[in-house]
C-alpha cells in the first residue's frame, strides 16, 4: 500500500473527508508512525555441535538440498540463510564447551575464574554484552520501540546451577542472564498482572453486590456513607475495565497445566515456551528473544525419539560410529523441528496491527557451542537463520571462508538500524558486518 492510499485509510478511519488530507501530509508524527515497522529476533541455542555431512548442504547458492538433519525445514526453505564457514574465533581462558557459549553472543573473551572446563584453564563469565542484549538495548532507547520487557529469555531444561556453561547471554561484562526454564514462571512473569486484575474485578463484582444487599437494611446516615463506599467501587471497576479492555486485542493464554521440569517431558516444555513466546509478541511485549535448550555439554536424553544415550556422551562418540551418527542426526532433526514449530506459529499469527504475520517480522537465528562435538572445533559454527529481516537476502546457502562470528553479530545488529563498528573482540571486526543482501 502507498503512502498516499495509507493516508487516505486513515482518513477514512477517523470518518474524516479527503479535504482535510492536504493538512495531514506533512504531518511528522504520522509520517513516522506509518513507516514504522515491527522487527523482532529470536536467537536459539541447543548444544554439542552437530553431525557436517547430515547438516550442512553440498550445495551453494539458491539451488541447495536440505539434509536430514534440516528436513524439518522444507517448507520454509524459500526463507532459510545457512551459513557455513562462521567460526568462533575467541580464544583465552575456558575450554571449548566453555568458550563455545559464553563468546558466541558476546564475542568476546571469558574472564579469568576459577571455573575447570574438561581441559585448559579455569574460566569466569563473558566479558561484554550478548549481541540480542545489545540490540535490545537500542531499541528500548527508542520511544516507537520500546516494550515492556525488552527481550525475554527462555529456556528448556536449563540446569539450575549457574556457571559459564550455562549461560550465553548477558548484560554486561560479568553480567550473565539466567533464562526462565519453567513455563509457568514465565507465564506469571508475561500474565501475571492480568491475572491479578481479572481476580480483583471478581471480588469488586461482589463486593459491590454485598454493599447494595446492605444499604437495604440500614438508616438514612449509613446509607449515604455506603454510597461512598459504592462510589468507590464503580470507580475502580471502571479503572479496571479500561486497563483490561487495552489488552482485549491479545487474550491471556491458556496452557497445559502440571507439566513437570523433567527430561522426559521436554517435547511438552519446549511447546509451551514456544506458544508463550509466540503469545508474548502477540501483546508486543518485546522485540528480541532467547530460547536455550539445555546448556553446553549438554546431556539430555531423548527418550522421546528412541535414544536413551546422554547426548553429550554421543556427541563424544568418532565419526567412525555410524549408530552415534545416525542417533546425534535424529537429535540435530529433533531441534530443527522445533524451530520449524516456531516458524508455523509465526506465521499463521496475524500481526497486530500491522499487515502480514509474526512471522514476516521476524528473524529466527538458531545456533550451538561447537561446530562438531568429537572435535570440540568452533570452526563453523551452525548458524541457521529464518524469517526476514531487511538487507539479508534468504533461500541461500552460503559458504564462507573463515569468517570471524564477531561480523555476523555486527550484521545483526546492522538490520535492526544499529550501526556499531565494532562488537566483542575489535581484532575481528576490522572487515566489517557481513554483507548478507
Amino acid at each position: 500500500m502507498s503512502e498516499l492510499n495509507t493516508r487516505r485509510e486513515f482518513l477514512r478511519n477517523l470518518g474524516l473527508g479527503m479535504a482535510a488530507l492536504p493538512f495531514i501530509t506533512n504531518l511528522p508524527c504520522l509520517a513516522s508512525e506509518q513507516k514504522q515497522r515491527k522487527q523482532r529476533l529470536v536467537i536459539i541455542f541447543s548444544p554439542d555441535g552437530v553431525v557436517p555431512g547430515t547438516f550442512w548442504p553440498d550445495e551453494e547458492g539458491e539451488n541447495f538440498t536440505l539434509k536430514e538433519s534440516l528436513k524439518p525445514l522444507e517448507p520454509y526453505k524459500k526463507n532459510t540463510l545457512l551459513l557455513h564457514g562462521v567460526c568462533d574465533l575467541i580464544r583465552g581462558d575456558g575450554d571449548n564447551h566453555m568458550r563455545g557459549i559464553g563468546c558466541l553472543l558476546t564475542g568476546i573473551e571469558l574472564f579469568p575464574g576459577n571455573i575447570q572446563g574438561g581441559s585448559d584453564t579455569p574460566a569466569g563469565w563473558a566479558s561484554g554484552i550478548s549481541i540480542d542484549q545489545e540490540i535490545k538495548n537500542a531499541l528500548q532507547a527508542k520511544p516507537a520501540t520500546k516494550t515492556r520487557f525488552g527481550s525475554l529469555e527462555f529456556g528448556v531444561m536449563v540446569p539450575e546451577r549457574a556457571d559459564t556453561w550455562t549461560r550465553m547471554c548477558y548484560a554486561g561484562p560479568n553480567k550473565p542472564v539466567a533464562p526462565i526454564d519453567n513455563p509457568y514462571q514465565m507465564f506469571s512473569r508475561l500474565y501475571g498482572r492480568e491475572k491479578d486484575r481479572e481476580s480483583l474485578k471478581s471480588v469488586l463484582d461482589d463486593l459491590r453486590e454485598d454493599l447494595n444487599r446492605i444499604r437495604q437494611s440500614v438508616g438514612t446516615e449509613d446509607r449515604r456513607i455506603l454510597e461512598e463506599h459504592t462510589a468507590l467501587v464503580r470507580e475502580m471497576e471502571l479503572e479496571l475495565k479500561t486497563n483490561l479492555s487495552k489488552n482485549a486485542v491479545h487474550p491471556v493464554p491458556v496452557i497445559e497445566p502440571g507439566v513437570r521440569r523433567d527430561n522426559d517431558n521436554i517435547p511438552q516444555i519446549s511447546k509451551l515456551q514456544i506458544d508463550l513466546m509466540v503469545s508474548s509478541f502477540m501483546a508486543d511485549f518485546a522485540r528480541v528473544a532467547t530460547l536455550q535448550y539445555t546448556n553446553s555439554v549438554g546431556q539430555a536424553r531423548m527418550r522421546w525419539l528412541g535414544i536413551s544415550e546422554g547426548q553429550h556422551d554421543l556427541s563424544h562418540e568418532p565419526d567412525s560410529n555410524a549408530d552415534a551418527q545416525n542417533k546425534l542426526t535424529r537429535i540435530n532433526h529433533w531441534y530443527c523441528s522445533q524451530i520449524a514449530y516456531l516458524v508455523k506459529r509465526l506465521s499463521e499469527t496475524p500481526e497486530p496491527g500491522g499487515n502480514g504475520t509474526l512471522f514476516d517480522n521476524t528473524l529466527i537465528v538458531w545456533t550451538n557451542e561447537l561446530g562438531q562435538g568429537n572435535s570440540h572445533t568452533l570452526d563453523n559454527i551452525p548458524f541457521v537463520l529464518v524469517g526476514n529481516a531487511p538487507n539479508f537476502k534468504m533461500g541461500r546457502s552460503l559458504k564462507l571462508k573463515r569468517v570471524p562470528h564477531n561480523r555476523l553479530l555486527m550484521s545483526l545488529a546492522h538490520s535492526f538500524g544499529h550501526h556499531i563498528t565494532r562488537f566483542g573482540n575489535p581484532d575481528f571486526c576490522g572487515a566489517g558486518p557481513l554483507q548478507l543482501g
